[in-house]
């Protein structure tokens, strides 16, 4: 997540906010659909959006989980009619301050500091899709959890004297949807880390107790955490 002044976050909420209408939603609303017409942008003030794809055998996908301070661009820009390449979906209650697709388009050609912003959000987002797919080849089903578990703790975690509590809400349906596995496989690579005592899970949310383990079962290699994150 940035949180320089001048990411292209900050710059929506400066130029925005006094204008735009807040939209709450409660936690598993639907945002918007895949295929969908683009209408608008989303600034998240407060909350988590889970954006990802349905299968056409109905199996469901999480490419990403985005949080509080991040936007929702999910489509090309300045192409004509476009659609949502993803679906959009809270994990949480939420705050967002919807933007038309053209007023945004027209604020960032307009605003030279606006547009250098969001090239390096679009190509950080790049690196950071990258990293995933390599994660996912090189690893496997269980080395792709353990990725995801990194990830989580550099987007959600919080230091405790346990070790590192993941703070999101996460079924098991959730995390096998994140690492494009079964339920099944996931409830059995959970078991053998608890069984390890590297997690604990309790109330849906993950402690990790030894994030040193994961890191070197992937052959982590320690990257920036704007890079390394689950958004």
């Amino acid at each position: 997540m940035q949180t320089t002044s001048n990411s292209i976050y900050h710059l929506m909420v400066q130029f925005f906010q006094k204008n735009e209408p807040i939209q709450r939603i409660k936690a598993g609303a639907v945002l918007f659909h895949e295929k969908e017409p683009v209408e608008n942008i989303y600034l998240i003030l407060k909350g988590s959006i889970a954006l990802g794809r349905v299968h056409l055998r109905g199996k469901e996908f999480i490419l990403k989980v985005l949080n509080d301070q991040e936007v929702v661009v999910e489509y090309q820009l300045f192409e004509d009619k476009p659609q949502y390449h993803f679906f959009a979906k809270s994990l949480t209650d939420c705050e967002l301050l919807p933007i038309k697709k053209a007023i945004f388009e027209e604020f960032i050609l307009a605003d030279p500091e606006a547009l250098a912003a969001m090239v390096t959000f679009l190509s950080t987002s790049y690196l950071k899709a990258q990293m995933k797919c390599q994660d996912l080849i090189m690893n496997g089903k269980k080395g792709g959890l353990y990725s995801v578990l990194i990830r989580l703790c550099n987007t959600y975690g919080v230091k405790t004297e346990n070790g590192i509590l993941i703070d999101l809400p996460l079924t098991h349906q959730e995390l096998a949807n994140l690492t494009y596995g079964t339920r099944e496989v996931i409830q059995r690579a959970l078991k053998d880390l608890r069984e390890k005592d590297i997690i604990v899970y309790d109330n849906q949310k993950l402690t990790i107790k030894k994030l040193s383990f994961l890191k070197m079962e992937v052959d982590c290699q320690n990257c920036p955490l704007e890079i390394c994150g689950i958004n």
